[in-house]
């Protein structure tokens, strides 16, 4: 009997979890029949939404300066690049052009090219 009331207490457990998960699954919107409602207008918003995050999130991720601040120092070992105000940035051709993009610090003693 102790056994069964044990097996009971845990299946009524996972159940919970269970339904605790499908409870925070999305967002339920509730709406009056009456209201129009055009799911293809959401859905395209959602859509560009998402796209504009995903720009963001990719302009944070690379970093690209035409022309280094002042007060930059050039390094060149393990490779050539320049730190300004604790940051690193590594020169590239890029059309005919000299740009910089952000790296992180590099490990004198592990080079990684």
């Amino acid at each position: 009997m102790k056994q069964l009331i044990k097996w009971l207490g845990v299946a009524i457990a996972l159940i919970g979890l269970l339904f605790t998960g499908l409870s925070s699954a999305g967002q339920i919107v509730v709406r009056k029949s009456s209201e129009s409602f055009d799911a293809f207008a959401v859905r395209d918003q959602v859509l560009q939404d998402y796209e504009w995050q995903e720009a963001l999130r990719m302009q944070q991720q690379i970093q690209i300066l035409q022309s280094l601040p002042l007060g930059c120092l050039p390094v060149t070992l393990p490779y050539r690049y320049f730190t300004c105000n604790g940051l690193a940035y590594r020169p590239y051709q890029y059309q005919n052009k000299e740009v910089f993009i952000q790296i992180d610090q590099p490990n004198e003693q592990n080079p990684s090219r």
